[in-house]
């Protein structure tokens, strides 16, 4: 099936009880057991597993490809779960132009816990191979990035990561798996914050992690995942799957959006640059063209004048919401760096801006009036 008909029937079935065609919502935390003691209906207690959850995980196994799912109560949770499936003295290769939820968690927790992460910008494959150490174990890829929207090439970084027998995660957010497939470019793991696309209407956190193959380190998040209990209720996993009917719908348009934001922007005048990986003049462009089938949704731009007009910009906008997030029906628009504190490489002037649904003349115009001092 293609993915448009995967969005809507992977993990969807007719209730059998009732015929509904929109799932129940499985609230229970425990389940009967037969009178052997065997669970032959396959639930056993709700943090190990749950019929919505599973729907859920079935789900975007489809839509990437993979082999296995596992759903998590937030895409940092997701996320945590890769990084404990390591040990104690195994090495992270990590971008430099990260999330910067992702960099707080290597530095803060995972330090002391004794993993180490070298950061280096992905997007140079000779800096990912220099950094390289015999207890290299993983490398963590984020394409595009975010805020700067840099560009990295999948395919050559596992092969890099392959080589030197390490694990490739891709945190495939922005893009979603209606614009890229990190599994069919060689990446073993993909991580999502569900709260983004995947739900799509900013009102549900979740995130899941996606393998290529049944093996040890999926394992290891499996039972992160059972044992640490960072799992979604059955209603998040619900809201998520509904969202997820109309995924493809969603990205496309918000994509075609934001290329016609894109141009407009790189043409005005108090504009100082543009970070869309859709504009030719975009370091990564022939990149993302290889491996993106549209060139996603997000963009930011960074303000003739500093931070000052930055936040006036913003301050004047109308459609756009001023919020942290992405990926909902509604547009928004932030100041990355006072959000993303003191260890910020977000420069000082940059607005990130997540494309919704609305028109994108009105969008444009809204941007135009924000802009004139």
């Amino acid at each position: 099936m293609r993915i448009e008909t995967l969005a809507v029937h992977a993990g969807h079935e007719v209730d059998p009880a009732t015929g509904a065609l929109a799932p129940p919502i499985h609230l229970s935390t425990t389940f009967e057991r037969d009178a052997d003691g065997a669970y032959s209906r396959g639930y056993v207690y709700s943090r190990s597993g749950n019929p919505n959850r599973e729907a859920l995980e079935r789900n975007v196994c489809a839509l990437e490809g993979g082999a296995a799912g596992a759903a998590f109560s937030s895409g940092s949770a997701a996320t945590m779960a890769v990084f404990q499936s390591l040990a104690p003295g195994d090495h992270v290769i990590a971008p430099n132009d990260v999330y910067h939820g992702t960099a707080r968690l290597l530095r803060e927790m995972f330090a002391p816990w004794g993993l180490r992460t070298t950061f280096v910008d992905t997007t140079d494959s000779a800096a990912v191979e220099r950094a390289f150490e015999p207890t290299t174990r993983l490398v963590w890829v984020e394409t595009p990035s975010n805020p700067m929207l840099k560009i990295t090439d999948i395919a050559r970084i596992a092969d890099i990561a392959h080589a030197a027998s390490a694990v490739c995660a891709c945190d495939n957010t922005l893009a979603t798996p209606i614009l890229q497939r990190p599994l069919n470019l060689g990446a073993d793991l993909i991580v999502h914050a569900a709260t983004k696309y995947l739900g799509g209407h900013h009102d549900v956190l979740g995130g899941l992690v996606i393998a290529r193959t049944h093996g040890q380190i999926f394992e290891a998040i499996r039972r992160i995942q059972g044992s640490g209990g960072a799992v979604p209720s059955p209603f998040e996993c619900w809201l998520v799957l509904r969202g997820l009917q109309t995924l493809p719908c969603r990205v496309r348009t918000q994509s075609e959006t934001a290329g016609t934001l894109a141009g407009f922007l790189s043409r005005h005048p108090a504009v100082e640059s543009v970070h869309y990986p859709g504009l030719e003049g975009h370091p990564g462009h022939a990149t993302a063209a290889k491996q993106m089938e549209r060139f996603g949704a997000i963009l930011s731009f960074q303000v003739a004048g500093g931070r000052d007009r930055a936040f006036a910009v913003a301050a004047k906008v109308g459609l756009f919401t001023r919020a942290t997030s992405l990926g909902g029906t509604e547009s928004l628009i932030e100041h990355r760096a006072s959000v993303e504190g003191p260890e910020t490489r977000t420069p000082d002037n940059l607005l990130r801006v997540s494309v919704g649904l609305e028109n994108a003349e009105d969008l444009v115009e809204d941007l135009a009036q924000a802009l004139v001092d």
